[in-house]
């Protein structure tokens, strides 16, 4: 599990700066999590390959973090697409990008399928057999989400130097990577899980901006491996939160700690700050596991 953060500041765009954008590499899954002005030059910049990006989820229709779909399904045309694109966000995404490519006469050469989400509910939005991704219902100033993405199970791994020792025939070895038990020249059986390696625990990634303060979203989000959790501002713009919808560092890191996140990871910030270091102090002083999110920075997160 990786992800390459390419933008992850409030607002508008600065030279410096780019608003919401990430990539989750995760079971050879690339998704696109919300698409801010500049998108698709990060994507570039980073030398991320557009043709693997199939599935991208946009939290709300707020300009910070979707300015940049038009151009991107545009440069996607351009490029020669002909697989789909499947767009998750909430109901009038499709009205909205539909109006961009009528008036500018761009229909796509390839299927554009939007998801439109409108439930207040966790729903489960996509799953296949490596990968399930469900909705954080969020409270901000517009109907947002979310989005938890969470590793299937793997497959236990065949042991061979078990099944040696336990004089397992080799005709065996494909049910045994099925879950099958072994059973030796004596006909006794022997459990599978000794036979096998138990597959790595299977990770979790939940993107949680923008919103204020909500311990609703913690049974979802529960022992979640790595939690990216906006915050907008430092405690001593707490009184903003309210007007803004949006949370302090410590608040978000009050969440990570109550979710007994492994990891939680910082971003949205406000752009009055001039060090985004500050904002780990104070959340440190809540939990300890913090990292910050910046432009063009990546966390690998281990096979």
């Amino acid at each position: 599990m990786k992800l390459t953060v390419l933008g992850c500041y409030a607002a508008t765009p600065r030279t410096f700066t780019n608003p919401t954008s990430q990539v989750l590499d995760i079971k050879n899954h690339l998704f696109l999590i919300d698409c801010g002005e500049g998108t698709q030059v990060q994507l570039r910049k980073f030398k991320i390959k557009f043709s693997r990006i199939n599935h991208i989820f946009i939290s709300h229709l707020h300009g910070d973090h979707f300015f940049g779909l038009p151009g991107l399904i545009s440069t996607f045309r351009l490029l020669g697409r002909d697989k789909e694109l499947h767009i998750y966000g909430p109901k009038g995404i499709k009205q909205a990008i539909t109006l961009f490519l009528k008036l500018g006469d761009s229909w796509t050469n390839y299927p554009l399928i939007f998801h439109e989400l409108e439930s207040k509910e966790s729903e489960l939005i996509y799953e296949d057999e490596k990968v399930a991704v469900r909705t954080v219902p969020l409270i901000h100033r517009v109907y947002t989400n979310g989005f938890l993405f969470q590793e299937k199970e793997s497959p236990r791994t065949l042991n061979v130097n078990a099944a040696k020792k336990y004089g397992i025939d080799k005709s065996q070895f494909n049910n045994i990577k099925k879950g099958d038990d072994g059973v030796d020249k004596s006909g006794n059986i022997i459990p599978n899980k000794q036979l096998t390696f138990d597959p790595p625990e299977p990770k979790s990634y939940a993107f949680c901006s923008d919103t204020v303060y909500n311990e609703a979203i913690l049974p979802i989000i529960k022992d979640v491996s790595v939690l990216y959790h906006e915050s907008t501002f430092l405690e001593s713009e707490s009184h903003l939160c309210e007007k803004t919808k949006h949370s302090t560092s410590k608040q978000a890191a009050q969440i990570a700690k109550k979710a007994d996140a492994k990891l939680l990871i910082l971003g949205h910030y406000s752009t009055r700050y001039k060090s985004i270091e500050l904002f780990r102090e104070e959340a440190k002083e809540i939990f300890p596991y913090v990292d910050l999110a910046d432009d063009g920075k990546t966390f690998d997160f281990g096979n």
